[in-house]
């Protein structure tokens, strides 16, 4: 029993090996695409190794594109998406869970059905809204889809459903109204769910490309993700150059996720358990 216990754990350990290495392979081959030519890229067969460790690939990148400008707009739509998301979908997973009106039950399923349909579906509309009141090339108009959000209503919702009502009627009794009972009791209670959706919201909007690149026409006012789509060229790419912009692009992330990965792994788990 103990040999087999042993065995099947060693199984465990060499298929996450693998698994782990087939995941951190396109990272690492990024990572040596970045210091090559271009020559040796398209080179076949390939090599591994760059013949010369150069930074020409990150200068042209950093002159082709204007980065401090992607990183703030990025910066400021991650963080204005993230406090409405906090703010919002805290009130209304608030309200789904534990008040009593009219039409609750079906306003919590439109949510649910919204979860079901492309987010593509919405952005014609969301952009003739925001071209009607002249907002577009605007950091509104890229924090203009994230100021709600339907799972993050759901999320939420279930974080609520897990605090027992007991709580909030003892806050009842000591004189708090229903204000007061959502804000100073019941929301610190969820700390962790919305630092987990503060996490899932932050890294669906760093990824979101199709959005930046239809609302924001200028590169100067777009984020990095539409920014990396123009190193792409119709007929011809440097791969290199590419390679070395989303080295460059993807730090905040890495940055992001290095700080808050107790909070990201926790979010999965709370999404998967419930």
């Amino acid at each position: 029993m103990k040999k087999s216990k042993k065995y099947s754990t060693a199984g465990v350990y060499i298929a996450l090996g693998i698994g782990s290495v087939l995941m951190i392979f396109p990272f690492i081959w990024m990572l040596l695409t970045a210091f090559k030519t271009n020559a040796e890229v398209l080179q076949i067969p390939p090599t591994i190794l760059p013949s010369s460790w150069n930074l020409d690939s990150f200068k042209n990148a950093l002159d082709m594109l204007p980065f401090g400008n992607l990183y703030i707009n990025t910066a400021l739509m991650i963080l204005f998406r993230v406090l409405c998301a906090v703010v919002f979908c805290s009130m209304a997973g608030y309200a789904f869970a534990k008040l009593q009106f009219k039409g609750k039950n079906i306003l919590f399923t439109l949510i649910i059905v919204q979860q079901m349909i492309p987010g593509q579906i919405f952005i014609i509309p969301q952009y003739q809204m925001l071209a009607k009141v002249g907002l577009t090339d605007t950091l509104f108009s890229l924090v203009f889809p994230g100021i709600v959000s339907a799972f993050g209503t759901f999320f939420l919702r279930q974080a609520y459903m897990g605090i027992p009502d007991e709580i909030a009627e003892a806050a009842y009794l000591d004189g708090c109204n229903r204000w007061q009972t959502f804000t100073r009791v019941l929301f610190p209670l969820t700390k962790s769910s919305v630092a987990a959706l503060s996490v899932f919201t932050a890294v669906f909007a760093y990824t979101d490309l199709m959005w930046p690149l239809v609302a924001n026409t200028n590169i100067n006012h777009t984020t990095l993700s539409a920014g990396l789509s123009t190193l792409n060229g119709q007929f011809s790419t440097n791969y290199p150059v590419l390679m070395a912009g989303s080295l460059l692009a993807m730090l905040p992330m890495v940055i992001l996720y290095l700080i808050f990965q107790k909070q990201f792994i926790e979010g999965v788990a709370m999404t998967g358990g419930k």
